[in-house]
């Protein structure tokens, strides 16, 4: 299975461009889909869900047009948007039944086809209690479930982590490690840790372009010996962020540890090289 995004663009009036000449190529697996608020990673996902059409370009599923016949990828598709809603006087499996429904999904394996989702997200011993009830956590996880009720092969999730506590999300991450090897699978987070752990690609997105696209060592690797920590007193902590990209800092009494970026070959005295990860390249990408 194949999907190609060929020269998207989308704007909305003559001042907001969403996308801009977007060309990318997805296989079965999952995709990590990473950049800042106003990047077009919504924007993008819409129009893959065929819920927005594109101003100009096309996206092909096994070189059918799905912008011209949007059939072809919704019968096969599971959509979770960054806003989903929910019926709040339904319980679990009155929501998931309905929305099967909607899908065109039923038949008699419909039932044990909940419960295992149910079972997936943790939600079994609440499935009976009214969804108005439930934590944002909860909802989230009622909304993975009804994304994955027409076991779609192509899976598209927008922030599907926000309001997970941890466990919930490594319990999401096996999921979707389940079905990568037989579906395309976009997830977009600003969790970059999620990303890292499963995505088998990481695509990075900026003013609705793509800035890069390959497998995560391989993002890594464009700042390779470049990210450094050290200690500095705070009066001298303006004028090293004015010189260097600062990722995360530590206040410790009148010093700050802080881990930074630099592509000088001059290291500022008392730092040390330290491995990079894929936050490290998202932010330096990004940022610069």
């Amino acid at each position: 299975m194949i999907l190609e995004i060929k020269n998207l663009t989308k704007k909305y009036n003559k001042q907001k461009t969403g996308l801009s000449n977007f060309s990318m190529t997805m296989e079965k697996g999952v995709l990590g889909l990473l950049g800042p608020n106003g990047a077009g990673k919504s924007t993008l996902m819409k129009i893959i869900s065929t819920i927005s059409k594109p101003t100009h370009g096309t996206i092909f599923l096994n070189g059918e047009d799905i912008v011209k016949n949007p059939d072809t990828i919704r019968k096969i598709l599971g959509y979770l948007p960054q806003d989903f809603g929910v019926y709040p006087n339904l319980n679990a499996y009155e929501f998931l039944e309905y929305i099967a429904a909607m899908k065109g999904v039923g038949g008699s394996g419909l039932r044990k086809r909940i419960d295992m989702l149910l079972d997936g997200v943790n939600l079994t011993a609440a499935a009976k209690q009214p969804i108005g009830s439930y934590s944002g956590g909860m909802k989230q996880r009622i909304g993975i479930a009804q994304t994955l009720l027409n076991d779609p092969k192509i899976l598209i999730f927008d922030e599907p982590t926000v309001g997970l506590d941890p466990e919930e999300r490594v319990r999401f991450r096996q999921l979707i490690s389940e079905m990568a090897s037989d579906a395309i699978i976009i997830l977009s987070s600003h969790i970059v840790s999620d990303i890292e752990s499963i995505a088998d690609e990481v695509a990075i997105m900026k003013t609705g372009t793509l800035i890069g696209k390959a497998i995560p060592s391989e993002i890594i690797k464009r700042i390779e010996n470049k990210v450094f920590e050290t200690v500095i007193s705070n009066a001298d902590l303006p004028a090293f962020k004015a010189k260097h990209l600062v990722i995360d800092t530590s206040r410790q009494g009148d010093k700050t540890q802080l881990r930074y970026i630099s592509g000088f070959q001059e290291i500022e005295a008392g730092a040390r090289n330290v491995p990079a990860g894929l936050e490290d390249a998202y932010l330096f990408l990004t940022q610069n």
